[in-house]
């Protein structure tokens, strides 16, 4: 579950890794409209598959899993440096809890229609600053901009209240404090918690490791 500023292909070093080790791997194309329509694109995407599912969200994804995570298909969730909303909270009023806010939030701009973008020549400091300039400069011009609605929409019940979860917490995320991510990781009350070095592009700049952490909230749920 790709997140704001993304899309799916973002998972592209993590899916060969999971594809190796047998395991049925899709990866959902977010309009990224709203919450509610990203809800319901990733739950036909899980009707659609056959046995449990897993649900890995990065950034705004894991508000995405945390509401679709109530089908009845899903066994678990993996949140990569991602937002953990509880009832009753919005992405936007996770952020407003800090006066200190992450650098990269500079490098936003919003559209005539609403939708927000990220700087093109800032988005590799602010997104993913431990990437390749390669990597990052696709990244960058390959973005898929988020609506501001999306950041004002209030969770429902939160699946990860009653399901097994994982988080990763990326140490030097300049998108979500380090310290938001910990404190929604920590009140879940997760599996698992890791902590890594890296920038909030996680799932690109440290594969291997989060795919690990993948491999093993999906052997836990089998």
């Amino acid at each position: 579950m790709h997140g704001a500023w993304s899309d799916g292909s973002n998972w592209r070093h993590i899916i060969p890794l999971l594809h190796k080790e047998g395991y049925k791997v899709r990866s959902v194309q977010n309009p990224l409209t709203s919450l509610e329509d990203d809800i319901e694109k990733t739950n036909d995407l899980i009707d659609a598959q056959d046995g449990k599912v897993l649900l890995v969200g990065h950034s705004y994804g894991g508000a995405v899993i945390s509401g679709a995570g109530n089908n009845d298909k899903v066994v678990g969730m993996v949140y990569i440096a991602a937002f953990a909303p509880d009832k009753g909270e919005s992405l936007g009023s996770i952020s407003a809890q800090k006066t200190e806010q992450p650098s990269g939030r500079a490098s936003i701009y919003r559209d005539s229609k609403g939708f927000l973008w990220i700087t093109y020549d800032e988005y590799r400091k602010s997104f993913c600053h431990d990437v390749n300039e390669t990597d990052a400069l696709v990244a960058s011009l390959a973005q898929k901009p988020i609506h501001s609605q999306c950041f004002g929409s209030v969770m429902g019940d939160p699946a990860w209240r009653n399901k097994p979860t994982w988080y990763q917490v990326s140490s030097n995320d300049h998108m979500i404090l380090p310290e938001t991510q910990r404190e929604m990781a920590e009140r879940m009350n997760p599996e698992k918690i890791i902590y890594l070095e890296a920038s909030h592009f996680s799932l690109a700049s440290k594969p291997q490791e989060v795919a690990q952490l993948i491999l093993e909230a999906a052997k836990s749920c089998e």
